[in-house]
């Protein structure tokens, strides 16, 4: 039987995190920031230790370094002024000489002889100690250092140094007690560790009252949004600072205005299509209620009118599928096109749109990085407008030109003019200006030459033509052709 130990591991680990994640960012960043502080300051009480234990250990070495190497160096007797030649002479005057320190204590061994010692505040415990006598036994004859411990005076090191001479041997023992050092060593650490803990505690409380006011403008932007809905875009969310939630911040409320902007124009766009919609409807709705199906010539006559109005909604229809789908990614095709073949092309096309006396007032020479298709469908919708607006046998003009990095390419007309009072409405969605007697229009045709020149990231300019009439261009930026 298999135990399915990881499905297990796997599910604990997928709720712990989902723990996790309930609480809070300020609280996470105050836990973090605790726990590197704990951490830092934890290595930073083990590092003083192992470098103050390592410093009193040097320190231990150099005294019995010192001991040893004052003990060698005393050769002569000051009484008979030539070389000692009596074991127990010289160590009586080594340790008569001699003013140990106060963590120190030496001890002078003759063979058979009781030792004599210097003055120490543990005295004969010291020579009475079990782990001291059995460090004298392990190092005797060799000499060397033990370290013991001991339950009266704590860690102790036991250095022996071997002497012999003509008149016997011993051995100079030099006994170093560390207690002192240690205990001044954990009472720092003490100390160090109430500091350490009030610091981490301030530390803390620091932490958590700055994130919070670091998050406060998330708590804002939360409750910003949870009030923001599809039906009221209005609200924005308030910038203080220049860090970088207040660069979030700022780019949050541009994208609200981005939305608010096209939901608008969204509802805008349904109102308007659903205003010119009701009157075809309403048109095939009234002949259909009062067709009389027994009178074939009303019946042919019903059935013209119908598809008549049937064409009008497909050309609204399409109209606004066009302008639907400008906003779309994939509207343009750029690719690289001959201006002025661009130019002739169109001109040759609009001369079918009427009887007009069609002119080309230049063209720009060069390629240039556009979607040719929809600028011809622009320039020709402009023509069609100026026919509309102009008389037979009157002039309608075409040209392109290139100046300042700018691509211009314009219809002009000497037909009625728009005012300028009304320029602006025209390029609107169904906004249009006065109309002559027999226009079928929707008012959509400068709106979508408007979209066209958008999506090329251009305008769409409207000024008075000379002597009369109007010069409408469209303005594209002049892209470099990739070589």
């Amino acid at each position: 039987m298999t135990t399915p130990t990881s499905g297990t591991t796997t599910g604990t680990t997928d709720g712990a995190r989902r723990r996790f994640a309930r609480v809070s960012v300020r609280t996470r960043i105050t836990v973090v920031i605790a726990v590197l502080t704990a951490v830092a300051m934890t290595g930073a009480g083990l590092l003083v230790y192992a470098l103050e234990s390592a410093r009193i250990e040097r320190q231990v070495n150099a005294q019995i370094s010192q001991e040893i190497a004052e003990f060698r160096a005393l050769r002569i007797d000051p009484n008979t002024g030539e070389e000692f030649d009596d074991v127990g002479r010289v160590l009586n005057v080594f340790l008569t000489r001699n003013v140990p320190d106060d963590d120190e204590m030496l001890v002078g061994y003759v063979r058979g002889e009781t030792p004599e010692r210097t003055a120490n505040r543990y005295g004969q415990e010291v020579l009475d100690e079990p782990a001291y006598q059995d460090a004298l036994a392990d190092l005797d004859g060799v000499g060397g250092t033990r370290v013991i411990e001991s339950p009266t005076f704590g860690e102790t090191w036991v250095t022996l140094v071997p002497v012999t001479n003509t008149q016997g041997e011993g051995s100079l023992v030099i006994v170093n007690f560390l207690r002192d050092e240690h205990e001044e060593l954990d009472r720092t650490l003490q100390t160090y560790t109430l500091i350490a803990l009030l610091s981490l505690g301030l530390i803390t409380t620091i932490a958590a009252f700055q994130s919070g006011r670091l998050l406060a403008p998330l708590r804002t932007l939360e409750s910003t949004a949870r009030e923001i809905t599809t039906t009221d875009l209005s609200r924005r969310i308030p910038e203080r600072g220049n860090d970088d939630i207040t660069a979030l911040t700022r780019t949050i409320n541009s994208m609200l205005e981005r939305l608010d902007s096209g939901f608008a124009a969204q509802r805008q766009f349904l109102d308007d299509a659903g205003h010119e919609l009701k009157t075809p409807l309403t048109v095939l709705r009234g002949h259909l209620e009062l067709l009389d199906g027994e009178d074939p010539a009303e019946l042919v006559q019903t059935r013209e009118l119908l598809l008549d109005e049937v064409d009008r909604m497909s050309r609204l229809v399409q109209d606004l599928i066009l302008l639907a789908k400008s906003r779309r990614p994939d509207f343009l095709v750029l690719g690289e096109v001959h201006l002025a073949e661009l130019t002739q092309s169109v001109l040759a096309k609009a001369t079918a749109l009427g009887d007009r006396e069609w002119q080309l007032d230049g063209v720009a020479g060069g390629r240039a990085v556009l979607d040719e298709q929809r600028v011809t469908q622009a320039l020709l919708q402009l023509a069609d407008n100026a026919v509309k607006h102009t008389d037979p046998g009157t002039v309608v003009a075409l040209g392109s030109a290139r100046e300042d990095g700018l691509m211009r390419l314009w219809v002009r007309d000497c037909g009625d003019g728009i005012p300028a009072e009304d320029r602006e409405a025209v390029l609107e969605r169904f906004g249009r200006s006065h109309a002559r007697a027999g226009d079928d229009g929707f008012g959509l045709g400068l709106s979508i030459v408007r979209a066209i020149a958008d999506a090329h990231e251009g305008d769409v300019c409207i000024t008075d033509a000379e002597p009369r009439g109007a010069h409408v261009e469209i303005v594209l930026p002049d892209r470099e052709i990739e070589r």
